[in-house]
């Protein structure tokens, strides 16, 4: 399994230079939904890590497989809600939210 790395110039540049090899760069939001139907395709992933301002960004539909996707899995890096992000990941692995 490899681990895959879709986002803009900035977000890529330090997995590239940790050598991933499966690293790549979009400029827009029609590239990144383009690339990331590519990668939800491809069996060899089994990491998948965006920003998440990017997959927040994309279609209604491609988010909701980005979030039940298992594999492969995704994580989200960064952005403004990540933190809640994290929360409803953590609530729905656990199965309870444990923050309350």
């Amino acid at each position: 399994m490899e681990l895959a790395v879709i986002g803009k110039s900035e977000f890529v540049t330090g997995f590239r230079l940790a050598g991933v090899r499966k690293v790549y760069e979009t400029a827009d939001i029609a590239a990144t939904e383009s690339v990331v139907k590519s990668v939800l395709e491809d069996k060899s992933v089994g990491i998948l890590v965006m920003h998440n301002d990017d997959i927040g960004n994309l279609p209604e539909m491609l988010r909701k497989n980005l979030n039940e996707s298992v594999q492969p899995t995704v994580v989200a890096l960064g952005g403004s809600g990540s933190g809640s992000n994290l929360r409803d990941k953590i609530k729905q692995a656990v199965g309870v939210d444990l923050w309350k």
